[in-house]
């Protein structure tokens, strides 16, 4: 008595799967290596995605200097007309003034 085909599987199936790997194996030893090109265009692209996460990201308030001028505030002695003048000089330089 001969059993053939128990469940789907076919004994022989196994034989021509082996011929078919040893065959694509030549093929892949012989050809090329791949590559890839990336254009100028695409590279500002990612550049400037990765420029826009970082923006927010980055709290817009940096609590530490924040911190650090109430401090100095808090001293009665730091607000002379020097410091006063100086602020008042930088806030007219950021004005383009």
């Amino acid at each position: 008595m001969m059993i053939q085909n128990i469940n789907g599987v076919n004994p022989l199936n196994n034989v021509q799967n082996t011929r078919r790997t040893n065959e694509t194996e030549k093929f892949a030893t012989t050809s090329a290596p791949d590559s890839i090109s990336v254009s100028d265009e695409a590279k500002e692209a990612a550049r400037a995605y990765f420029l826009r996460q970082v923006a927010e990201e980055t709290p817009d308030v940096r609590a530490d200097l924040v911190a650090a001028v109430k401090e100095k505030i808090k001293d009665p002695n730091y607000l002379n007309s020097a410091v006063i003048g100086s602020t008042a000089d930088r806030i007219l330089d950021s004005f383009g003034l």
